[in-house]
């Protein structure tokens, strides 16, 4: 009688109680097991991923962040410094301790990417049951872009990385995990960090906009702040380092949109990004995405959309790269676990999808492209080796990174290439020297003294100013392998040559 009355009254017993705090610990070990185990996998497999990317991409991801020269784009004011100071100042520690390790931005960019991809998996776990959660961050895990991309110091790789953390706290259909204030927080981040982030989060911004039922209150308490905080924040960083009044994201859109200056770096057909753009960036994965969208187009059309509208707006522009397309490839790969689970010798298939990843990524990542950084271990060298030395890069510009690969007070020098933005007397050094190499250099260094003592080009100048090497008594003393692939300018080979 006295144990139904507690009950009536309290609504349970003493072990009633125990029973539920003996539940509530399981349940929290059950769930907190898996989150070590994804966790520590993730870093593992980021710093591994990290090491073993060794070859060059772009020139942004040296001279736009860690970079050691201020570019065209620094004196426009189109580049802002939020993101690089975070590197600058990680960079000013290890100074004061007396610590220099070139690697720490990648270290750090890998252990970001690691953060976003536990997000990732968890957002599934929400989103879906255990199963599809598992193959979705499998195929997450083994895409050769996002490997080969994902620790790079790339303005693109961190928009991609807060983007994929902004969406485990965006209120897609059935999720659990979704908060307002922290997704725009992080949305605004990636804007920062690079205005075209907003083209990606346009549909989704309004989406969440159109389904909240307080529009009002969302627009009052979370957009307003969060998107004036986020201004006043990056253009306070912005004026003092500049020290001058500046609104980069208003020079960011009148440079590359209004003045077209994106199109001198290279131009492409329309239909680009659906032809190369697309099936490049999401790779083995392609036919997996497209019978995923079959499967769950109702549930993730939003995501879809999203990547529909981010091709679409960039197909619009004349100048492309894959880059600009990778924030979106995350959205993508949710429709590839969808479908990997629905096949009936999914094993297989992903063992397959594994291998072809695989393949492409160690390539990539290990031989592709290598020559622009193994050169510059040798250009390191010679702070240690050679008295008083004078290091010309006769290359396209910017094709090998610079102080940031050095650190030491070395004197180098490299073919500059600014774009014509209608300032009077412009020269683009570059042109300039490939229209007639030998009468550039002539021209440059006419007294034997002013000569530099090592110069670094590609093999397929050397036959060109073979004259001025010999007049000079330049002898060869590095050769290195860059790429399979030879284009233009760009050789198989990397030579440096030293004055004797």
């Amino acid at each position: 009688m006295e144990t139904f009355r507690q009950r009536l009254r309290f609504g349970t017993t003493k072990e009633d109680v125990k029973l539920r705090k003996r539940k509530s610990l399981l349940y929290t070990k059950e769930v907190n097991a898996p989150i070590r185990t994804v966790a520590a996998f993730s870093v593992i497999f980021r710093v591994v991923n990290c090491f073993l990317v060794q070859s060059s991409f772009v020139p942004d991801e040296y001279w736009h962040v860690t970079y050691g020269h201020l570019t065209w784009e620094w004196k426009e004011g189109i580049r802002g410094f939020t993101y690089p100071l975070f590197f600058a100042v990680i960079y000013k520690i290890l100074h004061w301790i007396n610590c220099d390790y070139i690697w720490i931005p990648r270290l750090l960019q890998a252990l970001l990417s690691a953060f976003a991809d536990v997000k990732f998996f968890f957002l599934m776990r929400t989103l879906e049951d255990r199963n599809i959660a598992k193959w979705t961050f499998f195929c997450h895990m083994c895409s050769w872009f996002t490997w080969f991309l994902c620790t790079r110091t790339l303005t693109n790789s961190v928009e991609a990385t807060i983007t994929c953390l902004a969406l485990s706290y965006f209120p897609l259909p059935a999720s659990k995990t979704h908060s307002s204030k922290k997704y725009l927080s992080l949305v605004a981040l990636a804007i920062i960090v690079r205005p075209t982030a907003l083209i990606v989060w346009l549909p989704l911004l309004a989406y969440h906009f159109w389904q909240c039922k307080n529009k009002l209150r969302l627009f009052v308490h979370d957009y307003i702040p969060i998107g004036v905080s986020a201004v006043v924040i990056s253009t306070t960083i912005d004026c003092i380092f500049y020290e001058k009044w500046i609104f980069v994201q208003f020079n960011f859109l009148k440079i590359n949109v209004f003045h077209n200056v994106a199109e001198l770096y290279g131009t492409h057909p329309w239909h680009w990004y659906l032809t190369q753009g697309f099936p490049v960036v999401i790779g083995p994965h392609l036919p997996f995405f497209f019978h995923g969208c079959f499967l769950a187009f109702r549930r993730y059309r939003v995501l879809l959309v999203a990547i529909t509208w981010t091709i679409g707006v960039y197909s619009l522009l004349p100048h492309k790269e894959f880059r600009f397309i990778y924030p979106v490839l995350p959205f993508c790969l949710i429709f590839c676990g969808k479908f990997l689970l629905q096949l009936m010798w999914r094993r297989a298939a992903a063992c397959g999808l594994l291998a072809v990843n695989l393949l492409i990524a160690l390539y990539t990542g290990l031989i592709h492209q290598r020559g622009a950084l193994d050169v510059m271990s040798h250009v390191r060298a010679l702070c240690h080796n050679v008295s008083e030395p004078d290091v010309l890069f006769l290359m396209p510009c910017h094709s090998t990174p610079y102080y940031s690969h050095i650190h030491c007070p070395l004197k180098m020098s490299f073919l500059e290439c600014p774009p014509d933005l209608g300032q009077a007397g412009h020269v683009d050094e570059a042109d300039r020297f490939y229209d007639d190499p030998l009468l550039w250099l002539r021209t440059s260094f006419p007294h034997t003294q002013s000569r530099p003592s090592h110069l670094v080009l590609f093999d397929v100048l050397e036959k060109e100013i073979s004259i001025f090497l010999q007049d000079n008594n330049y002898k060869k003393t590095t050769d290195i392998f860059h790429t399979h692939f030879p284009e233009g300018r760009l050789g198989g080979r990397i030579f440096m040559y030293e004055k004797h």
